[in-house]
């Protein structure tokens, strides 16, 4: 090719990887004996071996998980935090797991602002105080104890990963990019455990071993979750990086950690789905009470075209932000419940029909625009902040049986803080808290901060059976995501593939450009659409119909652009047992069948 008789180089790969434009024609992955679908298709290889084994999708899950901590640590680890919504096919029971650790027993919003953090959140993102206790580990461990088949131990279910974090494994492209994007990040907190010999992120198709993790995970294996990380040479590590950056937390912090078991939220979808959600800090509620004013919104007149649909969507997005940051707290937490109660936003109330039509009846949406009024000046919707960052994934057993199931560092590999010798970063989801006293999700001791990271799950809302496992990973994208994927497939009849692969957009900000006091940012993220070609007409058709309803829109394509929409998973099953698995085409990974 091109005038030589030698196959193209590696280098050569490497610069297509870095330029190319992703432009999916894949059909779903079928299957009707288990599935995988993530992000990275060697984790994807460890989740259906685990599956021969004989392994449950729950066992599955924690080993794609753990292999995603050695494939894609830019995104997920065993320093954040993991949770799940768990479909039992003999029940037809969800089950959700919440592994969300909480702030340290001394962070108080008074040692914040002697610290100089003025604003509304902790700056920089990457501040030792934005560390939490990470609750990844004690998920893994308690999934696999509780959904698990029993025929495999949690060491069994880490091998993969622990032979993957040894040999080192190749570097998909979009990984290695986004790793790249943090490479001063990891200089300058010492994280050599995250960089090569040259102190550089491995490029696309690099292999990087991590034995350091490997190491890790073998004392979690060993010891179990409460020995091998919350307490011993682990958590000492931990403790030590957080404190000599300034830090908070402690040995009694780590050691009294526990994975919680909170009943899931749920909400029907155009009566043809349920819609299965997790509840506060999680913003699931976000999604749920989205997809209800979405239904509002249309119920009346429905959308004829991809751009008042879009337009609706958007709207009831910025409704169900705009209550949602104002309302989701950490349930435990007294100053959550007073306020819940005291404002009769409970949780079910949010939730409901009647009041995503109390709201759409009084918010004065209209079909053809303009966008709604923003809330008041001193929302905390400007805060609101999409990224590339987290894993989602899912699994189907050969029973039926589903996890949905999402594991994150929040911003990319979190504070970039690694304890020594541990071959991991801890999170910096304390950067979640809001600093305003009084506040449902204000920082305080012992606390879950607001949680942008939630699993989906739906259920046939006749017969209760699976319809899909589902997400999409990104910060604030995620109940976006939900409601986008989920109504290509309910409303237009998409299968999962190639509602992953259709354009998206993105909501910046909650507010809006119009309206006296106005302040928030309302900027519309649409993606070009990639059978659009030079056919700009064409390619730019969703946000053409968005900017002339009077949005803010700013179009986004290129590889990187195009992760601010998510990287999604899908498994749906259908009426007749067969699973049918989509992959996004923004990301690295695969959906695999058996």
């Amino acid at each position: 090719m091109g005038g030589s008789d030698n196959p193209p180089s590696a280098e050569a790969w490497r610069a297509s990887a870095t330029t190319m434009d992703f432009k999916s024609r894949r059909t779903c992955a079928l299957g009707t004996k288990g599935m995988v679908a993530c992000s990275q298709s060697l984790a994807t290889a460890a989740g259906l071996e685990i599956l021969r084994k004989g392994g449950s999708a729950a066992d599955a899950a924690v080993a794609v998980t753990a292999c995603l901590n050695v494939c894609e640590p830019t995104s997920t680890g065993i320093g954040g935090d993991a949770f799940c919504l768990y479909f039992d096919a003999a029940t037809k029971k969800v089950s959700a797991v919440r592994g969300g650790g909480r702030s340290p027993a001394a962070l108080t919003l008074d040692l914040v602002r002697s610290r100089g953090h003025e604003g509304l959140e902790i700056t920089p993102s990457t501040d030792a105080l934005c560390v939490v206790v990470p609750g990844a580990p004690a998920a893994w461990e308690d999934v696999v104890a509780r959904f698990g088949s029993g025929k495999l131990t949690l060491a069994d279910v880490l091998a993969p990963a622990i032979e993957l974090a040894e040999s080192g494994p190749p570097i998909a492209p979009v990984t290695a990019q986004l790793w790249r994007a943090q490479e001063e990040l990891l200089r300058a907190s010492g994280a050599t455990c995250m960089l090569d010999a040259r102190g550089c992120a491995p490029r696309a198709g690099e292999r990087k071993p991590n034995p350091e993790l490997a190491s890790t995970f073998r004392r979690l294996a060993t010891h179990g979750a409460k020995k091998g990380f919350y307490s011993g040479p682990v958590a000492e590590a931990i403790v030590e990086a957080v404190r000599s950056r300034g830090g908070v937390l402690s040995l009694e912090d780590l050691a009294t950690h526990a994975t919680t078991f909170p009943e899931p939220i749920a909400t029907t979808f155009r009566d043809a789905v349920t819609v299965w959600e997790l509840p506060p800090p999680n913003h699931g509620v976000a999604a749920l009470l989205a997809m209800n004013a979405f239904e509002a919104f249309t119920r009346s007149s429905p959308p004829t075209d991809e751009g008042s649909n879009a337009h609706a969507a958007v709207e009831a997005m910025r409704v169900a932000f705009a209550d949602a940051m104002e309302h989701c707290g950490d349930p435990d937490h007294a100053d959550a419940r007073a306020l819940d109660f005291e404002n009769d936003r409970t949780v079910p109330a949010l939730v409901s029909k009647a009041y995503a039509e109390a709201r759409a009846a009084g918010c004065g949406f209209s079909a053809d625009g303009p966008p709604l009024p923003g809330p008041e000046p001193g929302h905390p919707g400007h805060l609101l902040r999409p990224s590339p960052d987290t894993v989602y994934f899912c699994v189907v057993d050969a029973a039926g049986n589903a996890c949905s199931f999402i594991n994150s560092n929040y911003d990319g590999f979190g504070t970039g803080i690694a304890p020594r010798g541990c071959g991991f970063t801890l999170q910096n989801r304390g950067h979640n808290f809001i600093l305003k006293e009084g506040h449902v999700n204000c920082v305080g001791p012992l606390k879950r901060p607001y949680h942008t990271i939630i699993p989906g799950l739906a259920t046939r809302t006749d017969t209760g059976d699976l319809y899909c496992a589902f997400g999409v990973m990104g910060g604030f994208m995620q109940p976006q995501g939900h409601l986008q994927v989920l109504s290509n497939m309910v409303d237009f009849g998409m299968d999962p593939q190639a509602a992953l692969d259709h354009p998206r957009w993105c909501l910046k900000g909650v507010g809006s450009e119009r309206g006296a006091g106005s302040v928030l940012d309302a900027v519309l993220g649409v993606e070009a659409a990639s059978d659009g070609g030079d056919d700009e007409p064409r390619k730019w058709a969703l946000a053409n119909a968005l900017a002339s309803r009077g949005h803010k829109v700013e179009r986004v394509e290129g590889v990187l652009g195009r992760t601010l929409f998510g990287r999604g998973q899908i498994i749906a099953r259908d009426e007749h047992g067969v699973l049918w698995g989509g992959s996004d085409p923004r990301g690295d990974g695969c959906a695999l069948g058996l």
